[in-house]
């Protein structure tokens, strides 16, 4: 059974560099094809992907996000993790760590399959 739990603080202020793990268990995250990705939900913008590493080890991150984030692994503790830096009040949201499944239809997709239980981040000084 697949699982992801992302650990980190809740609570950052502006200006700081924001950093989550997720934990992965029931499956090596460097299996063939998944990419385990970073997903947050703000009210405003709903859900917004910010950007995965594969099974590879290459990471890929969303052009708006791009100058500031970044993705990176521990595969001797099938970890994955996130650094935002130079957060504002507009990156309080929940973040979510998930896997996603690639599939072309036309053009290149990925499907998410299983979602970590999402956590609280506020950026507030």
């Amino acid at each position: 059974q697949v699982q992801l739990q992302e650990s980190g603080p809740g609570l950052v202020k502006p200006s700081q560099t924001l950093s989550l793990t997720c934990t992965v268990s029931g499956i090596s995250i460097t299996t063939y094809r998944y990419y385990w990705s970073w997903i947050r939900h703000t009210p405003q913008k709903g859900l917004e992907w910010m950007g995965a590493i594969a099974h590879s080890g290459s990471a890929y991150v969303s052009p708006s996000l791009k100058s500031r984030t970044s993705i990176s692994r521990d595969t001797s503790k099938n970890q994955f993790t996130l650094q935002l830096n130079s957060v504002t009040p507009e990156d309080t949201a929940v973040y979510y760590c998930a896997r996603g499944v690639p599939y072309y239809a036309g053009s290149y997709s990925m499907r998410i399959d299983y979602w970590g239980q999402g956590t609280q981040v506020t950026v507030s000084s």
